[in-house]
């Protein structure tokens, strides 16, 4: 496909990914998949994908920190042993081949795009409740760390068990994406399965998605974009099957 073509293309798939990511989740959905489709093997398509999620919530932290919904404290029961399973994660990952991770990633999309409509209920509080967070989290890390891809849904399924609303839950999400991300772009980057020139075409159209995001959740309504993005989830996750 031609450069520039294949640019814009992806900056389109961003900024409709970062749009989808300020509601939820589930952006990485169109963004790595467009990746591959645009040529990058699966797993550099992995990586770069990264380079547009870990700048789109250095802006999200910011805003969310503006605002006074950010509790710093979640560090320590959520992004802390989310990264330590995103490092296992970004690990299983390096280690399987190209068609098993496409292979893979078609059955998480309708599996994880499915999960998105189911809420938990949050138990009593107690010490077992913190417990299970952070084993949750550390089981969250080593999704993000393989994939990436839908996990913020799982993110906001832990942090509504956790009792929090969805705007306390999606800052404590952009906070632990934030940093597993980081470590996991880092691992990607050093044993060169990163494209920066497409990672950053990318990056910039989720930084904008968003921006755009809020804006556009009050003029449609989470409920339309949601199905329209199952829609669309779901004929990718078909073309990556057969090839």
């Amino acid at each position: 496909m031609d450069g520039g073509l294949g640019y814009l293309i992806l900056f389109g798939a961003g900024l409709l990914a970062g749009t989808l990511n300020v509601l939820a989740g589930g952006g990485s959905f169109l963004t790595l998949p467009m990746l591959i489709l645009l040529g990058l093997p699966p797993g550099i398509a992995n990586g770069t994908n990264r380079v547009g999620i870990l700048l789109q919530n250095v802006g999200a932290i910011w805003s969310f920190n503006r605002d006074n919904v950010l509790d710093w404290r979640s560090a320590r029961w959520a992004a802390l042993p989310a990264t330590a399973g995103a490092a296992l994660g970004t690990w299983l990952a390096l280690w399987i081949s190209d068609d098993g991770f496409q292979r893979i990633l078609a059955f998480l999309m309708v599996v994880i795009t499915l999960f998105s409509f189911w809420t938990p209920k949050p138990p009593a509080e107690g010490g077992t409740r913190r417990g299970m967070l952070a084993a949750g989290f550390f089981v969250v890390g080593i999704y993000g760390g393989f994939v990436q891809a839908g996990v913020g849904f799982l993110i906001l399924a832990a942090t509504t068990f956790a009792g929090l609303d969805l705007v306390r839950g999606n800052a404590v999400k952009v906070l632990s994406v934030f940093c597993f991300t980081s470590l996991s772009l880092a691992i990607f980057a050093s044993q060169g399965r990163v494209d920066w020139t497409l990672g950053l075409v990318l990056a910039a159209g989720t930084v904008l998605g968003g921006v755009l995001g809020a804006r556009l959740t009050v003029l449609r309504g989470h409920r339309w974009l949601r199905a329209f993005v199952t829609v669309v989830v779901v004929l990718f996750a078909v073309k990556l099957w057969f090839g």
